[in-house]
């Protein structure tokens, strides 16, 4: 029997993504309330494409017929590059290219090569600007859990990572999630200087420094003053 999964990974890996896991396409259940919950306490601010196609974010097989396999991969954006000492900062993921053409383009690659070795694959690509729960599909597949701060923590290496899809209609053996390691720690939450993660795991998008700096399209909360701790874009 051909392993799918083994001839994804491998492939990859060679395209420059760091890890490579497997879900099965279907409703999320656990992340249904919480999303709602989300939603109707505002915590989006004036995301209002964040209340748009909810039962599309929920479940896969809305946006590709047939869709049995959700590919989640993780690309590594850290850098060692610094900024001017003083200088405004601007988060590190915005150092290159835009990410989401760079990873489009892989994704695309993958696709493609999938069809070519293993055949009629029907599918689409997904990076961030879709109604896809890119963190909760990767921890489903296991390449890290949610911490507190509502980002994916890949154990072995932390959470400098673009998180990207594909949604597929060939069937793969699934990968699991893997257990939560944040324990007692409340680093992210110590340091968040808005106060933004307003219990553990649980972010109020709309006091978050990449919500003012990115998303707000009018002037910043006089509260906000002093706060921003120099970030002019992202977090």
């Amino acid at each position: 029997m051909i392993d799918y999964k083994k001839i994804i990974q491998s492939e990859s890996q060679r395209l420059g993504f760091s890890y490579c896991g497997f879900s099965k396409a279907e409703f999320l259940e656990d992340e249904a309330p919480r999303l709602e919950k989300w939603l109707n306490q505002n915590r989006h601010g004036q995301m209002e494409y964040m209340e748009k196609y909810f039962d599309k974010r929920l479940d896969p097989t809305l946006l590709v017929d047939g869709a049995k396999t959700v590919v989640s991969l993780l690309l590594n954006y850290y850098t060692d590059q610094k900024q001017t000492e003083g200088a405004p900062k601007i988060s590190k993921y915005a150092y290159g290219k835009d990410y989401h053409f760079v990873i489009k383009d892989k994704l695309k690659s993958l696709l493609e090569f999938i069809r070519d070795e293993i055949g009629d694959v029907n599918g689409r690509v997904f990076v961030d600007s879709a109604p896809v729960l890119d963190k909760a599909w990767a921890a489903k597949s296991g390449l890290g859990w949610i911490g507190k701060n509502s980002n994916l923590i890949n154990k072995g290496s932390g959470s400098f990572y673009f998180i990207a899809e594909l949604i597929i209609d060939l069937e793969v053996n699934p990968d699991h999630p893997i257990e939560d390691y944040c324990g007692t720690c409340t680093k992210c939450i110590d340091a968040c200087p808005t106060n933004a993660i307003i219990e553990p795991y649980v972010v109020d998008g709309s006091k978050c420094i990449s919500y003012y700096t990115i998303e707000l399209k009018e002037a910043l909360p006089l509260d906000m003053k002093g706060k921003m701790d120099d970030w002019i874009f992202g977090c």
